[in-house]
């Protein structure tokens, strides 16, 4: 018996639970499409904004034991020079969901209507990115806010919205329920963690922003309590992120009540191939235990 490991997250129907998570091999349409063919259900693009941004000066990356530090400030070309790239990953066959930000409610709106217009398959709503100043993090610490920019886009655009949750917060599930009233198709948890380092030779922090957010293997048993706390407070499906390097990593999450899993870090220490590692090591546990599905075991943890 062959294991069924495909998956449908607001409509959007992918061929694994993997997904490639924003911020890593997504600048241009060329890599998003390399991801894709390397074997993800679909892949996030860079989080796009109203005009280009330069980022946050160097250094903007440290790697701990424990995962990574990115202080990268959403570098990102704009969304009028995004279209031809979104166009060769589309052309390619990808599935392709569109990160957008912006300033206020109505810029959010705006890239996103623009990425609809390029084709792109849903919409993720960065509303928690903890190293911009004035784009994303205040929203993501006040539930109302969470709610209109929800809100916002969805009056804007037809496809799936998705807001990007912050782990920064104290009670993630009263977040989701606010994305949820305003409209959100699923939800996207977690975003990176607020942390930083220092170099005690040089009494300083690392990174020139000196704040940044946590991913990698540190940040998984964070990424599963929240998707557990979401799971029993909305009934929009929930997108996993957080450490998952492995099959094992990965159902974690659909046990905690995730349809799909989105992968960043791990492409810096296991390479491309993680893609089809995880869906391979999900195929192998539902098999070896007889479960047809992997819609059967979503939320198997809450008994």
């Amino acid at each position: 018996m062959m294991s069924n490991v495909s998956t449908t997250v607001a409509g959007l129907k992918l061929r694994n639970p993997t997904m490639l998570a924003s911020g890593f091999l997504d600048e241009t349409g060329g890599t998003l499409l390399r991801v894709f063919r390397a074997g993800a259900g679909a892949v996030v693009t860079k989080s796009i904004g109203p005009e280009p941004r330069a980022g946050n000066p160097n250094p903007t990356i440290v790697e701990l034991d424990v995962g990574m530090l990115n202080a990268m400030g959403l570098p990102n070309p704009g969304m009028k020079d995004f279209g031809p790239e979104a166009k060769i990953a589309l052309d390619g066959g990808a599935v392709v969901v569109g990160s957008v930000y912006g300033k206020d409610p109505e810029e959010y709106a705006t890239v996103a209507k623009a990425l609809q217009g390029y084709g792109v398959h849903g919409i993720e709503l960065n509303l928690s990115c903890p190293h911009a100043k004035g784009l994303g993090t205040e929203i993501a610490e006040d539930p109302e806010a969470v709610r209109e920019f929800t809100a916002a886009v969805k009056s804007k655009v037809t496809l799936p919205v998705m807001p990007k949750l912050s782990p920064n917060v104290s009670d993630i599930a009263s977040f989701a329920q606010a994305a949820e009233d305003g409209g959100a198709d699923a939800i996207v948890a977690i975003n990176t963690l607020k942390a930083m380092a220092i170099a005690p030779e040089l009494r300083t922090a690392v990174l020139a922003n000196r704040v940044g957010g946590l991913s990698g293997p540190a940040l998984r048993p964070v990424g599963v309590r929240c998707v557990y706390e979401i799971y029993e407070a909305v009934d929009v499906p929930i997108v996993g992120v957080g450490g998952i390097e492995t099959g094992r990593d990965a159902l974690e999450y659909v046990m905690a009540g995730a349809r799909a899993v989105q992968i960043g870090t791990a492409l810096a220490t296991r390479g491309l191939a993680v893609f089809e590692e995880v869906t391979a090591g999900i195929a192998a546990f539902l098999e070896e235990r007889g479960v047809k599905s992997l819609a059967s075991i979503v939320g198997a943890a809450h008994g």
